[in-house]
């Protein structure tokens, strides 16, 4: 189970790290290239996201990339090839990250199956609120596969509890308003929002949005159990390349 990995981890480590690659983006041997960059360098927790053409959650690096992977001819199957080739390359967990227009045009049957038989190990759909997704949630519940739930800044209390009691491994708290990728300010008001999302759930706590340098670590550690990072490490590669991910990731702690 994803939560009972997480705080075996965390008896070890003071705090996490989750990355997160768009499959496909710049090409899959670059993905590849970049997944065992990141778990060699000590990552415990992956994103895959599965390019969608309006990622309504992402910022325009991450946006960007799910554009270049589409156009590139991927496609869902490709996508699960990926991360089956990933997992059996590599003992942690991994997520699929994608929306909720490809869990449903696959088959929502079809995606959970496919997460059993290839040992993924959850996902996280951002535009698939517990109303709309009992379908999902229940079939992921039934094969121990966990549906990971969002808290925003703007999410009430009450909310928070009822996302808790239909999550499952870790939920994914946002550090503000808005799309990947833009400047999170690291001050007291997260630090207020944060404690708010402790008293909500007793799952593990992720934070991303706006996660990008060792300053951001430090603040975070102590208050959540995983830092994500996701436009930085896209950057990175852009600007730099792949054997720069590998330094940047190790820095981080």
């Amino acid at each position: 189970m994803l939560e009972s990995y997480i705080k075996e981890q965390r008896k070890q480590k003071d705090i996490l790290l989750m990355t997160h690659i768009v499959v496909g983006y710049p090409s899959f041997d670059h993905c590849e290239k970049i997944v065992d960059e990141m778990v060699n360098s000590g990552v415990e927790i992956m994103e895959l996201q599965i390019p969608f053409s309006e990622p309504i959650a992402d910022g325009p690096v991450i946006l960007q990339a799910n554009q270049k992977a589409l156009e590139c001819g991927i496609t869902v199957a490709n996508c699960f090839d990926f991360a089956k080739k990933m997992k059996q390359k590599h003992d942690i967990p991994f997520l699929y990250m994608t929306y909720a227009n490809i869990v449903y045009k696959y088959g929502v049957q079809n995606f959970v199956s496919t997460m059993v038989e290839d040992n993924i190990s959850g996902s996280i759909v951002p535009d698939l609120p517990p109303e709309e997704g009992m379908d999902y949630i229940t079939a992921m519940k039934a094969n121990n596969r966990s549906p990971i739930f969002i808290y925003a800044p703007t999410t009430s209390s009450e909310r928070m509890k009822m996302l808790d009691n239909h999550g499952s491994g870790f939920i994914y708290c946002v550090a503000r308003k808005g799309v990947t990728g833009a400047q999170t300010n690291f001050t007291q008001d997260l630090e207020t929002y944060l404690s708010r999302c402790r008293n909500a759930t007793d799952l593990p706590i992720a934070l991303g949005f706006g996660v990008k340098d060792r300053a951001d670590i430090e603040f975070l550690t102590g208050k959540v159990d995983i830092a994500v990072i996701g436009t930085q490490t896209i950057k990175i590669v852009e600007e730099k390349g792949i054997k720069a991910v590998g330094p940047y990731i190790r820095g981080l702690r």
